[in-house]
């Protein structure tokens, strides 16, 4: 009974044609239909076109400058090296060889893989050849495209068509057909690109299009970044190999769909459908790589889809802290940048907002270090209607209604959405704060999908969000891994003041959670939670802050919780206490977990990486209505 009505659950908030797609992709696996109408495997190799505009070298020298030349020279000298930065973070080697290299695709769809099956996707991904096409047009130098080559065939050697991990996911499968058909283009020229290398590239181009369409039913159901960069890989393909004989229906299936994608994946405040900021990074760049190809003009001549970039970018503008290139680490965050052409760092947003909005808007951020992704995106040229705008400059003038700015000083996000699509985290009311720069409350991001328990997505629930939960319970009830159901909606509320942002939400049966957050100044911050225990039941109230791992120290006194954290170039005191002032409550500071909850004050910057940070909690039981006052003030004096 319990699994129909989870069933139920799902039909009514995923709807028929994403359940019903679903049921078909897995019939498809159970009845063994993919592998009987596979592809045969084709050694016909047509001609490799070349759609992509690459930038000018001496303006790429220029705007890499001699310091940027040399950050790119030494990341492409580890990759030749055998090397990457995996997910933006360590440099680790580059494993090409899948644990399975015998076996069919489909049979390892139906089997739970014993590691987290993403380390083994990343390197596969051949993202890091994005690098070395970069430095071999700022510098020449055959080491680059020979060490593509030498991965290329490595790769090919390891993973015949459609046997291994490699294979099992179209969107896997996509993500390495578009840097494949990228390398192949800018290495033309090379020494090392002799025309038996450019076949057997377009014949596995080919395959690799030819493995997508079958199971486009799987993307279809996920409607999320799967089916966007599905479609992307199946319209790139069409323009690389025009000869193909099934060209004219990639470019078709992949048309439609994006323009599907952009039209229906993006709401009306400009968030992309997963509720992720790296997702929603990952939804731009597929939006511009296609916007430089030519005859994309059938995918964005529809004024909506114009529409909806113009928003998205927006949204993620607003979003940005501009002395950091950061945002709140907003959803899942599985490490992806799908097309790095950049040197700043994985957490850095500003190569994308640039790009974007050069593309899709009227302004652009000032130029810097971050400005070579419009270049290799053919969109550096573009006459703009503003010169430059800061996020700060929007944010001030209320141009996105979560956020609140206060000078150039300090500013913060507060979760809201009215959920149509499934979320991904918990995270209602989070409150994402900060101050010159620093991210001083922390989303605790993702660390792992597929990893033995604590860290099986966990950090996805709302208690460790910077929010107010009841009773230990979720948002929303988790049914597995990735789905949410029973979603409920946090809805702004309208203040009578430019200083204060407020909202609430219903996601607790009987309890009515508001959050009001006024900037008294920009030194000082002040967060109200009012509990309106509806039912007038006995209940556990716990109010949760991330926090960076700095030196602290803890001070209580009778009615009040004193934090004390040591930043740069000040203190910052969290006063927090609670109303009725009688009640009794308990306070726990934890750092890099603890016993009851080992995923208890971590923080994941990106995928696989989780840093200490400081949890403090205040859990209070009562049956009465009930009120949390947090203060965050900064003072000069260390």
């Amino acid at each position: 009974m319990k699994r129909f009505s989870i069933a139920l659950q799902a039909l009514r908030e995923l709807g028929p044609s994403q359940i019903g797609w679903l049921a078909l992709y897995k019939l498809g696996l159970k009845s063994g239909h993919y592998r009987r109408a596979e592809t045969p495997i084709s050694l016909a190799a047509f001609p490799l076109q070349s759609p992509f505009g690459l930038p000018d070298r001496q303006k790429l020298l220029e705007t890499l400058g001699q310091n940027g030349l040399q950050a790119l020279l030494q990341a492409a000298d580890s990759i030749v090296q055998g090397q990457y930065s995996q997910f933006g973070a360590e440099l680790v080697k580059i494993n090409l060889t899948p644990a399975h290299p015998d076996l069919h695709w489909t049979e390892l769809e139906t089997r739970p893989h014993p590691t987290d099956i993403k380390l083994i996707w990343e390197p596969a991904r051949f993202g890091w050849a994005f690098t070395l096409g970069r430095a071999w047009l700022a510098s020449g130098d055959e080491r680059y495209p020979a060490a593509f080559w030498r991965y290329f065939e490595t790769f090919q050697a390891a993973n015949l068509p459609y046997l291994g991990e490699n294979w099992t996911s179209a969107q896997e499968v996509g993500l390495r057909l578009m840097a494949w058909a990228w390398a192949g283009q800018i290495f033309s020229q090379s020494e090392q690109t002799s025309l038996a290398r450019r076949a057997v590239l377009a014949v596995s181009i080919g395959q690799h299009a030819a493995r997508i369409v079958p199971t486009l039913l799987y993307a279809q159901a996920q409607n999320n970044n799967h089916l966007l960069t599905e479609s992307a890989a199946l319209y790139t393909a069409s323009l690389v190999l025009p000869a193909h004989p099934a060209a004219q229906k990639w470019q078709k299936i992949g048309a439609t769909w994006l323009k599907w994608c952009f039209s229906h994946q993006i709401d009306s405040s400009g968030e992309y459908i997963q509720h992720s900021s790296n997702y929603h990074r990952l939804m731009l760049q597929i939006a511009l790589w296609l916007q430089a190809l030519p005859g994309s003009d059938q995918i964005f001549f529809d004024s909506r889809v114009k529409e909806n970039l113009a928003l998205a970018t927006h949204w993620l503008y607003c979003l940005l802290d501009f002395e950091s290139g950061q945002v709140p680490n907003l959803g899942p965050n599985d490490g992806a940048y799908l097309f790095p052409f950049t040197n700043q760092p994985f957490q850095d947003y500003r190569p994308v907002v640039q790009a974007a909005a050069c593309a899709f808007l009227a302004y652009s951020l000032p130029p810097g270090a971050w400005d070579e992704m419009s270049l290799w995106f053919q969109v550096e040229a573009k006459k703009l209607k503003v010169e430059a705008a800061l996020p700060a400059d929007l944010r001030l003038l209320g141009l996105y209604p979560s956020t609140l700015q206060v000078g150039s000083i300090a500013w913060a996000y507060l979760r809201t959405a009215q959920l149509r699509s499934r979320p991904g985290h918990a995270d209602l009311l989070h409150f994402d704060f900060w101050w010159r720069g620093q991210n001083i409350t922390l989303d605790p991001g993702t660390y792992q999908y597929n990893a033995p328990a604590p860290w099986e997505n966990t950090l996805t629930a709302a208690c460790y969000h910077n929010t107010v939960t009841v009773d230990g319970l979720d948002q929303f009830t988790r049914v597995s891994r990735f789905l949410y159901l029973k979603r409920a909606d946090a809805l702004r509320l309208k203040l009578p003041s430019p200083e204060s942002l407020a909202a609430r939400h219903y996601a607790y049966a009987g309890v009515r959670h508001t959050r009001q957050i006024t900037a008294l100044n920009a030194n000082h911050w002040r967060i109200v939670d009012e509990l309106l225990n509806l039912r007038r039941q006995p209940h556990t109230f716990r109010l949760h802050w991330l926090l960076p791992d700095v030196e602290h120290k803890l001070i209580e006194e009778k009615g009040l919780f004193k934090l004390r954290l040591k930043l740069a170039p000040a203190w910052l005191t969290i006063v927090i206490h609670c109303d009725p002032a009688n009640v009794a409550w308990h306070a726990s500071l934890v750092r890099a977990g603890s016993a009851v909850d080992p995923a208890r004050g971590w923080f994941s910057p990106t995928y696989s990486v989780k840093q200490p940070a400081l949890s403090l909690a205040i859990d209070v039981q009562s049956r009465e209505n009930l009120e949390f006052v947090t203060d965050f003030e900064f003072s000069d004096a260390i």
